[in-house]
């Protein structure tokens, strides 16, 4: 016994060192003070029992009587509960009375804390016997651990989280990471299994991956644990893609629903109706959180009806199979990974797998649609908040349709159904990779391959690959004259108009400008229209044509007349640069700032690193040379995160090669140096902030996540790779370092790939900005051929 007489109770020892939960253990206490009746909630294997253990430890000397556990894992029948609860007190029942009525005796002056733990499979008998006590004994406080509360009056509820663990791609050091308690619990199960076990640079990546994929959920990581026996970190981190066949042997001596994580998950699936079965089932489909909307379109089917998911979902959230949050306003809907990999196992079992992913890709592809229809109008920043929100839902419909047979069009249109929003919220890489993979496997004459064309097109333009658009164009104006569609012909009009536009062929920009301009007018596409608008401002912007300010002006009135706050910051943006070109900055400086404005609110970061990049330019021309040098670090920051190294317009490089040019004169090549590194360090926030002349926001956790980036890599990088970093700093593309190289462009490819695990990064435009941050060019170095490269080393 863990207590004496003295104690006058009865807690199991602790086997195992206690991880963590400081911040649920208060709460729990708080509760106790306040409720005679706590309910600890949460999914199996997530610690609710050890929680309980340790609080009731914790308190039982505030109760004369103690505090006493009674395990009701092993209880079949509910009938038998009073007479459990008798037994684990150190009672016999052997009077004529029910169990019931003896115990109600008992307790009936007692101050004592009772713990009945796991009672989800004798849900409705419990509720039952802890009415009935607490009516009876005033001085009795109840904790219960349970996947589903009891539902009585005056019960609390506190939800047991999974353990903190580090972001899996970029983790802390070492001796940081051991102050997240997944892997602290880890380490120890490690150590216990090995005998020693140190947390090593080698094997950090590995292990926050292991936490992290297995949710932070304790069974499961001591599961992992075990299996270090046989695999190292990184090998057991490349097995959990099947975890629930992985994690299949725990202790001989836990409960059965405690030795297997499949075992912990069958405990949760038996407790719910055939409707939250097929609920579970096809819920596991969405990635990264889903609302109600979303829930309902899919879900819905055989068995299972649109109106009786919302009841599904209600029971699911009540059984720990699902969590509900509030994201930006929105109620959303999470499943922890390990569960999801249950149900994605029933899916395929019942042969609903297609079905269902393909009911999912419909919903999404439909979201997408109605945001791009609705795109110009006061709902602009809704939609890219919700889209963002969407974004792993949206990958995972692509993927579907890239990898099924016969779907690839209707990835097609989804992906360009979502160019509006892309362009501003950066992932330009990203969306290409998209494009590139659809446009390689599907070549049906199709509108939606003509649109694709045109949207990657312009996408590879912003990214300087000339070439890869000048062959997208091309491929567009054929099958658009093939198509004989209205609309694909007015955008492709249009995307000859913006080529020759980065060409600086400005006759034959404007020419087609127009034309595309007609064109969309007469297909009554407001946003194709209005666009159009604005790309010709622009060129008249850029050749002094007077026509420009008016131009720019009917593109202000059009977004203010559809309250369009998104491309409201581009035509604020336009309007400041063709003041800034007239020499105005007194007029140019206060639109660039109200455009700044409209950004921070949303997640417009072209818009941003446009204005910001102006903001610079007139700034310089006012005489404010340190002022203008941090915009011009913080413009490139933008530029950066948007998946664009610098301005891609070849006009506009120039302004910007002139006003660093001019900034270095002023300043000096050390003092320019330092005041743009401090602008690459700000967040949007704190540009916009200084950009304005406020004070400095404090920080906070970007509406665009971003990771910390790292001062040095893990290892020490080679000179390939040093060439490929430089190269992507300039923004070139894989086919461009390639030429530059004398390499093949998978090659590159490859390096990039590498650079990005050697880095802990997800995207080429990070490892830009960490080049950027952390590194100046010095002489050149022999390459592996043995000549030298001008500025190949750091």
């Amino acid at each position: 016994m863990a207590g004496s007489r003295r104690d006058a109770g009865w807690i199991p020892a602790e086997v195992n060192t206690f991880v963590g939960r400081q911040r649920e253990m208060s709460q729990a206490r708080t509760l106790l003070t306040r409720s005679r009746l706590l309910t600890l909630t949460g999914a199996g294997g997530i610690g609710k029992t050890r929680l309980a253990l340790r609080v009731a430890r914790d308190v039982r000397r505030s109760f004369p009587d103690g505090a006493w556990v009674v395990d009701l894992g092993p209880v079949e029948d509910g009938a038998l509960l009073a007479q459990t609860v008798l037994a684990a007190l150190g009672l016999d029942h052997k009077s004529a009375l029910p169990a019931v009525t003896v115990l109600v005796d008992h307790l009936a002056d007692k101050q004592l804390l009772l713990v009945l733990d796991n009672c989800e499979h004798v849900l409705e008998a419990s509720a039952v016997l802890v009415r009935t006590l607490l009516a009876a004994a005033p001085g009795l406080k109840v904790l219960v651990t349970s996947r589903q509360s009891l539902g009585i009056d005056a019960e609390s509820l506190l939800t047991v989280p999974p353990l903190a663990t580090p972001n899996p791609d970029r983790p802390p050091p070492p001796r940081a990471m051991m102050r997240y308690a997944a892997v602290q619990l880890f380490v120890e199960q490690a150590s216990a299994v090995l005998g020693e076990f140190t947390l090593s640079e080698e094997d950090r990546l590995a292990v926050a991956g292991i936490c992290h994929r297995l949710d932070g959920l304790p069974l499961a990581i001591e599961l992992a644990a075990a299996r270090l026996r046989v695999l190292c970190p990184q090998q057991l981190l490349g097995a959990l893609d099947d975890r629930l066949a992985l994690l299949n042997e725990g202790s001989r001596a836990a409960p059965a629903r405690q030795q297997t994580l499949r075992a912990a998950i069958d405990c949760s699936f038996v407790l719910c109706t055939p409707q939250e079965q097929w609920g579970w089932a096809r819920l596991s489909v969405f990635c990264g959180g889903f609302d109600l909307e979303a829930a309902e379109a899919v879900c819905a089917g055989e068995g299972l009806a649109r109106e009786q998911v919302l009841g599904v979902i209600l029971e699911l959230v009540d059984k720990s199979v699902l969590t509900m949050e509030s994201r930006r306003g929105l109620g959303r809907y999470r499943m922890l990974e390990t569960i999801r990999q249950y149900g994605r196992d029933l899916l395929r079992l019942g042969g609903e797998e297609t079905a269902v992913r393909r009911r999912h890709r419909d919903h999404y592809r439909e979201l997408a649609a109605r945001a791009e229809a609705d795109w110009f109008s006061a709902r602009q920043e809704a939609w890219s908040t919700r889209l963002y929100l969407e974004r792993t839902n949206i990958r995972a419909a692509l993927e579907f349709c890239l990898n099924t047979p016969h779907e690839v069009d209707a990835g097609l249109v989804l992906a360009t159904s979502l160019w509006g929003n892309a362009l501003g919220a950066g992932s330009l890489d990203e969306q290409r990779r998209w494009f590139g993979q659809a446009l390689a496997r599907d070549a049906e004459p199709t509108p939606a391959r003509a649109r694709a064309l045109w949207v990657d097109g312009w996408l590879a333009l912003l990214l300087g690959d000339i070439s890869t658009a000048q062959a997208r164009l091309d491929a567009c104006q054929d099958l658009a004259k093939r198509l004989g569609d209205a609309e694909s012909l007015a955008h492709a009009v249009q995307f000859a108009g913006l080529t020759a536009l980065f060409r600086e062929d400005f006759p034959a920009a404007v020419c087609l400008l127009e034309e595309a301009f007609d064109r969309h007018r007469a297909t009554a596409d407001l946003w194709a229209e209005w666009t159009a608008l604005f790309l010709l401002a622009v060129a008249y912007c850029l050749t002094g044509d007077p026509r420009a300010s008016a131009m720019a002006e009917q593109c202000l009135a059009l977004c203010d007349a559809h309250d369009a706050r998104w491309s409201r910051s581009y035509a604020l943006w336009l309007l400041g640069l063709q003041h800034w070109l007239c020499g105005d900055t007194r007029r140019a400086i206060p639109l660039l700032q109200d455009g700044l404005r409209i950004v921070r609110s949303g997640r417009n970061l072209l818009g941003a690193a446009q204005c910001l990049e102006v903001l610079a330019w007139a700034t310089a021309q006012d005489g404010r040379s340190e002022q203008a040098a941090t915009l011009l670090g913080a413009a490139q920051t933008a530029w950066l995160s948007v998946g664009i190294a610098l301005p891609g317009l070849g006009r506009l490089l120039h302004y910007h090669s002139e006003c660093e040019a001019r900034l270095r004169g002023f300043l000096g090549d050390s003092a320019y140096a330092a005041a743009a590194k401090r602008g690459t360090k700000l967040t949007l926030d704190q540009a916009t902030d200084y950009a304005l002349g406020e004070p400095p926001t404090t920080p906070t956790t970007p509406t665009t996540p971003t990771a910390p980036i790292p001062e040095a890599p893990p290892t020490p990088l080679t000179r390939r790779q040093r060439q490929v970093i430089e190269l992507l700093a300039q923004g070139l593309t894989d086919k461009q370092i390639a030429a530059k190289l004398v390499l093949s462009p998978r090659t590159v490819e490859g390096h990039v790939y590498r650079l990005l695990a050697v880095l802990g990064f997800d995207s080429r435009t990070q490892i830009a900005t960490w080049a950027v941050e952390n590194f100046a060019p010095c002489q050149g170095e022999p390459d592996e051929s043995g000549s030298v490269r001008p500025g190949a080393a750091w």
